[in-house]
């Protein structure tokens, strides 16, 4: 009865331990709802990180009911099938609860099933030896009959649960860690390379411990150094799964760094076409001013001989002109002039109200390529969003407050967002292509080299960012 006792003791805690850790892991890639729309920025991630982890806790306890309820059926499975069987139940449940990046749903689940049972296994070995060592000692050889067996049981298997538990916390610690990029999908082979160690540390388990079990019960033998390899080799199988992942958390980054530099040449292209309408801009303005003179000879010849509405009708022609050159905007800059122009004249043929009180921060240390890249990002998101919406209204100011420069942009925008817990940005996954974020990431890094961050507002039907740029 006592062994029978502590046994079952000892499965009830090993099922705890489990659950526990994996709602630990897939809390951090699991997306809740999409917030209400008077949420947003830290607000809303907030939120969004409360119903994600109640979310997960009720997936954290389904996976406990699962696995007793398999375990305690009229036809008792042993663990490793009940675990099986679970797990499948289980890549469902989180699929149907976040209905997204299906592929990586599949890796966790996979990757925690192995890494979970070879941790189990390396606690094993360990409990084995000691279990081995204690009941040879003299005083248990001389008491064999003795109460002190069944402590000495409970004891070991104390020992066993703590290790599986170290084991486990350090071996999904890591991932979770290096792990960066929670909120992207896998591609088919992405999910093949991740996969394969998981998969084939599984197998090895299965082998390893048929024939280790053959070894010691059947053949009453056991062998330090074989166990002392197989602890190894299960050691260097989670290793070899939190490399992979560090090497393909690496590899997207790059991708995501040349992905940025070709936005970036983009925008350099884009500038410099800018730049070569400035200097037409320029000509022109060179021109008017050669032509000023014979402008002003006229007015005055005009005013002197009492042709007031003729030398008006003049004025206002020649006003026409001039606002015509310069677009009607005048920033402070050139670059930002034509800059607005465009967006004012791309707004216009989709039928979007553009409005601009943006005014360049002179004598700054801001340089204006960096503004360009600002502009173009988020007037970019703003003219593709507004186009969808009944309502369509963009408006662009900017102002000082004392040693900050700041920008607003507003649109039109009635739809909701889903935050990205890390960046702080909105989802911009295919699957959530109806909200705002391209883009962002480039706006943030620019206000970052002046110390400075974005903030996103949503209410009222508008969507609204801010970037604030330190002066000093």
């Amino acid at each position: 009865m006592g062994y029978t006792v502590v046994h079952d003791m000892y499965v009830v805690m090993e099922i705890l331990i489990r659950g526990y850790f994996f709602y630990s892991l897939v809390k951090p890639f699991m997306f809740s709802e999409a917030m209400p729309d008077n949420m947003c920025g830290l607000e809303a991630i907030q939120a969004s990180a409360g119903k994600r982890k109640k979310f997960v806790f009720y997936v954290g306890a389904i996976h406990l009911l699962i696995i007793v309820l398999l375990y305690v059926t009229p036809h008792p499975m042993d663990l490793f099938k009940a675990y099986r069987i679970g797990s499948f139940i289980m890549f469902f449940l989180i699929c149907c609860i976040d209905r997204r990046n299906y592929r990586q749903k599949a890796f966790l689940v996979i990757m925690f099933f192995s890494v979970s049972w070879l941790c189990a296994a390396m606690a094993e070995i360990l409990y084995d030896n000691l279990y081995a060592f204690a009941e040879h000692t003299d005083y248990m050889q001389s008491h064999p009959d003795d109460p002190t067996w069944i402590a000495l049981y409970a004891g070991v298997t104390v020992f066993y649960l703590a290790l599986e538990f170290v084991f486990t916390a350090i071996g999904i610690r890591q991932i979770i860690k290096v792990y960066r990029n929670k909120s992207a999908d896998l591609e088919k082979r992405e999910l093949f390379m991740l996969a394969l160690p998981s998969l084939m540390g599984m197998m090895a388990f299965v082998i390893i411990g048929s024939h280790r079990m053959v070894y010691i019960v059947e053949a009453g033998r056991k062998k330090d150094d074989y166990d002392i390899l197989i602890l190894l080799f299960y050691a260097a199988t989670v290793v070899l799964i939190v490399v992979l992942i560090v090497l393909y958390q690496e590899i997207k980054a790059r991708q995501e760094e040349n992905r940025q530099t070709e936005i970036l040449a983009v925008q350099i292209d884009s500038i410099r076409r800018h730049i070569e309408q400035v200097e037409d801009l320029y000509q022109n303005i060179r021109s008017v001013r050669h032509d000023m003179t014979n402008h002003i000879l006229t007015l005055e010849r005009l005013y002197e001989g009492n042709n007031t509405e003729e030398a008006k009708a003049y004025g206002e022609e020649l006003k026409t002109e001039l606002s015509q050159m310069t677009g009607g905007i005048e920033s402070g800059n050139p670059v930002t002039d034509v800059i607005l122009q465009e967006f004012r004249k791309e707004a216009g043929e989709r039928g979007i109200s553009f409005r601009s009180e943006f005014h360049y921060p002179v004598d700054t240390n801001i340089n204006v390529f960096d503004i360009s890249v600002i502009l173009n990002n988020a007037l970019q998101n703003a003219i593709e969003n507004t186009e969808k919406e009944k309502v369509k209204q963009i408006s662009i100011e900017s102002y000082r407050r004392k040693n900050a420069y700041i920008m607003e942009i507003c649109n039109s925008f009635t739809g909701s967002l889903q935050w990205d817990a890390e960046s702080g940005l909105p989802v911009t996954s295919k699957e959530k292509v109806e909200g705002h974020g391209y883009g962002l990431s480039n706006i943030r890094r620019m206000a970052g080299k002046y110390a400075g961050d974005i903030d996103i507002t949503l209410k009222d039907g508008e969507f609204c960012l801010c970037i604030m740029l330190m002066l000093e």
